[in-house]
């Protein structure tokens, strides 16, 4: 029930630079600027205080000056920005009619024929045409649709609702991920797992989201995982790099509240859920196809990566964890293939490297029960 073509919202314009362009040529011409607005707060601008000195010169205006006859200043400018702040946010709010009467506010108060008024003007026009745009759809499905038309219209809302707060894509995907380890685990072991799976992949999301990039929510697949889709075209690789291992880094925190929770209460579910957080961050760490290590490997050097490859053996020697040796067999393989920058990159090593280790220590303090004593921190 949509219709081709869609008006686009308006461009919101304000006053930067609040000097007049006059009709002879004199004056400066107006900076205008596209300003962000919240829909927070929408509060109505009362009449301002009448000005009787140029807030740029301070000359004496007679009563009722709307433009500086001295600096060309346009009187009343830090108004008008008021007004446009005000008007922004109720279109954002799609209060499309109240937005409409605040920019006809602002005209009374921007000198006639000037470009600020002009673009107010135009702006206005929009507004309209939008408007008029809409009622006409709106028509059209009504006669379409006949008795229906109330009930459909009410459902497209409900829908825009939904998939404004939910993202339907991501909340059926979730539950179906929880479902598969309910019935495979029962729903305690289930929901524990797939909120480990959840705050990962949170890391790749709100990392991604404080660079700026666009990023959707994250997609769950039973029995394969969940990932996080973000653009990265153009970015760098430590950005790439930083992305990359901010999933494992919120795994470990998530591992080490399971096993705070295991050590306290003596729960073999929470250091199952533990052993199960801190293992598949690790797995996400073998730096192959595209899981977060081989992004993260594309900062490294290639004497930085054979020195991950030494320590994951190490690692392996001390934990007795094969995991480490797919993460060692990736990155030495990485390091005599492939590019490789000619620069290290400390930070990423450093980051990688720590959450080798971090992410052992969890499994160690939180062992396979499936293995018996005396293996891990203590046999249980």
């Amino acid at each position: 029930m949509s219709d081709r073509h869609v008006p686009q919202a308006p461009v919101l314009y304000t006053v930067k630079q609040i000097e007049l362009q006059t009709g002879d040529g004199q004056g400066s011409e107006p900076e205008i600027q596209v300003i962000p607005t919240s829909t927070t707060s929408i509060s109505p601008v009362s009449a301002p205080a009448p000005i009787t000195n140029c807030p740029e010169c301070t000359l004496w205006l007679p009563p009722g000056t709307l433009a500086c006859p001295e600096c060309h200043a346009i009187v009343y400018g830090r108004y008008l920005r008021r007004i446009a702040e005000i008007a922004g946010q109720q279109e954002q709010a799609s209060q499309w009619g109240e937005a409409r009467q605040t920019w006809q506010q602002a005209l009374a108060w921007i000198p006639a024929g000037t470009t600020q008024a002009e673009a107010v003007q135009s702006h206005v026009a929009q507004i309209d045409a939008r408007t008029h745009s809409d009622d006409a759809r709106k028509a059209k499905w009504t006669k379409r649709l006949g008795p229906l038309a109330p009930a459909a219209f009410f459902l497209l809302k409900a829908k825009s609702i939904l998939f404004a707060l939910f993202k339907l894509k991501f909340l059926f995907s979730f539950l179906a991920f929880f479902g598969f380890y309910w019935l495979l685990f029962g729903w305690r072991f289930g929901l524990g797992f797939t909120v480990a799976i959840l705050i990962h992949e949170s890391g790749h999301y709100v990392a991604a989201r404080r660079r700026g990039l666009k990023v959707d929510l994250p997609l769950f697949i039973p029995g394969l995982g969940a990932y996080v889709r973000w653009y990265n075209e153009g970015v760098s690789v430590e950005t790439l790099s930083a992305i990359a291992l901010a999933g494992p880094l919120y795994g470990l925190f998530v591992g080490l509240a399971f096993l705070g929770v295991a050590l306290k209460t003596g729960s073999n579910l929470f250091l199952a859920l533990a052993y199960t957080t801190a293992f598949l961050n690790l797995l996400n760490l073998i730096p192959v196809l595209g899981l977060d290590g081989a992004q993260a490997a594309h900062a490294l050097n290639r004497l930085q990566r054979g020195l991950i490859a030494a320590s994951c053996v190490v690692l392996f020697f001390v934990l007795h964890e094969g995991i480490y040796l797919f993460v060692a067999a990736g990155m030495a393989w990485r390091t005599f293939r492939g590019e490789a920058p000619e620069q290290p990159n400390s930070r990423t090593m450093v980051a990688f490297t720590l959450l080798l280790f971090a992410l052992g220590a969890v499994m160690w303090a939180a062992p396979d029960l499936s293995r018996g004593a005396p293996y891990g921190m203590y046999p249980r």
